[in-house]
């Protein structure tokens, strides 16, 4: 369920921002003093007169809780530097302000609230949860704006990853949330099969007898997607000599048919996609700059799934429950549950999907899937796999902390906070779960959140 209030929590006993709540009250908020223990909202309003101590512990603690996203109010008069705005946002604010009692600030607040509340009510939906998997931090970010600005822009958007990490998926669900009501196709064109020659056919289609075999007029792509989402999968595979073609229609959204002379007007909203970096494209000279400009309104860059290795387990739990429709979704024993954790996916989410379809055409009965129902020639990658963990990203994370000067002290505390707050998280609040999965008593994950709620409540 998606909570349409948004908590709040002073830091301090100020009486300003005690005012500055009941005039939010006033303005229409639903606002309820956040409990992080709980974590039964989606949207916090953080209160502070200096950015002390407290403050930043309290977003670093909070930054654990993928849903979480926070507004931090300084008080009027408060120093908000460009160091000091950078401080917050980096330890997890959403947005920084200073408080003043005016309608203006009052209406900043309440429409962003608002924007949060309408994002994440798309979050929830079929749409958007029954086709794109995961629950990590990564991911939800990523998948989170790009859901604001399918249904809130029209702008081009540029879809970068590797093969197999869900582009098509993600421009689906940007052309699905297009709030356009009389809205058209979405249209493909895969640009690693575009033939120069006969390009210009394909994206702006002929008139009859335009050229040897034109028998009948044909549209083309543009004129495919008026009204609707022109897709160009894979365009850092076009030609430069198509690239240059392509910009003026891109721009101006006017072409002509091969073999016409009437100029055709096509509104559509442009997405592409590449497995390829354009930027590092560009410096090769593989890719005009110009027309990477023209299609990168947002870009969002897709994690491979060695990246986002948490998702494993729902995306492979979605799989198995879209191979078997009637029949109850099979577990997993502990060796295969770690198999399929540790394996490498060099075709990502589709290489995985793949792999489910294997394991469950050999599992039958209504057990557990076990070792007996892994492919022949997946067990000689057994003697391969990598350790669970520690993996690259969390030597990565060290390392920045270490360049940085954090002390060890510190390192240590700020791991054990965030392990406990993703526990909390995952076992949606259930300290013995919680306890259980950071296999420690119930008594430390009590300890630990009586002291961020302590945190909380200074």
């Amino acid at each position: 369920m998606v909570m349409l209030s948004a908590g709040y929590h002073i830091n301090g006993d100020e009486s300003w921002a005690k005012e500055a709540v009941e005039s939010l009250r006033t303005a229409g908020a639903d606002l309820s003093p956040l409990n992080l223990e709980t974590q039964d909202h989606r949207s916090c309003l953080l209160f502070f007169s200096q950015p002390d101590q407290h403050v930043f512990q309290l977003l670093r603690y909070a930054r654990g809780l993928k849903s979480l996203r926070i507004i931090a109010i300084g008080a009027a008069g408060t120093d908000l530097s460009e160091e000091m705005i950078r401080s917050l946002v980096n330890a997890g604010a959403s947005l920084v302000l200073s408080w003043g009692n005016s309608p203006s600030t009052v209406s900043d607040i309440l429409s962003r609230l608002s924007r949060w509340n309408a994002v994440e009510r798309l979050m929830e939906s079929a749409r958007v949860k029954s086709n794109l998997i995961g629950n990590s931090p990564k991911w939800i970010s990523i998948l989170r704006n790009v859901v604001e600005v399918a249904a809130f822009t029209n702008s081009s958007v540029l879809l970068e990853g590797e093969s197999g990490t869900g582009k098509e998926l993600l421009a689906r669900l940007i052309h699905d949330l297009d709030p356009r009501p009389q809205k058209s196709d979405f249209v493909i064109v895969d640009c690693t099969t575009i033939v120069p020659e006969l390009s210009g056919s394909e994206f702006y289609g002929h008139e009859k007898g335009a050229f040897t075999g034109a028998v009948g007029t044909r549209a083309g792509a543009f004129e495919l997607a008026d009204q609707g989402t022109l897709f160009l999968d894979e365009v850092g595979d076009l030609p430069l000599g198509l690239q240059a073609q392509l910009l003026r229609v891109i721009q101006e959204r006017t072409f002509k048919r091969v073999g016409g002379n009437v100029w055709h007007k096509s509104e559509f909203r442009l997405i592409s996609a590449s497995n390829k970096n354009l930027l590092e494209l560009i410096e090769k000279s593989r890719f005009r700059p110009d027309l990477y400009f023209r299609i990168s309104g947002w870009t969002f860059t897709l994690p491979p799934l060695r990246k986002r290795p948490e998702d494993i387990p729902y995306l492979i739990r979605h799989f198995l429950e879209k191979l078997r429709l009637v029949e109850r979704v099979p577990d997993l024993d502990d060796f295969v549950r770690k198999f399929l954790l540790s394996r490498r996916y060099q075709g990502n989410i589709r290489e995985l999907e793949q792999l489910i379809r294997r394991i469950s055409d050999l599992h039958v009965g209504s057990g557990s899937i076990t070792v007996g129902d892994i492919p022949e020639e997946e067990r000689k990658l057994w003697k391969n796999l990598n350790p669970l963990w520690p993996d690259e990203e969390f030597e990565h994370s060290i390392r920045r902390a270490v360049e940085l000067g954090v002390g060890l002290h510190q390192i240590g505390r700020t791991a054990k906070e965030l392990a406990v707050s993703i526990a909390l998280s995952v076992t949606k609040g259930n300290k013995q779960l919680a306890a259980h999965k950071l296999c420690v008593r119930d008594r430390s994950i009590q300890l630990r959140v009586k002291n961020s709620n302590n945190i909380q409540n200074s």
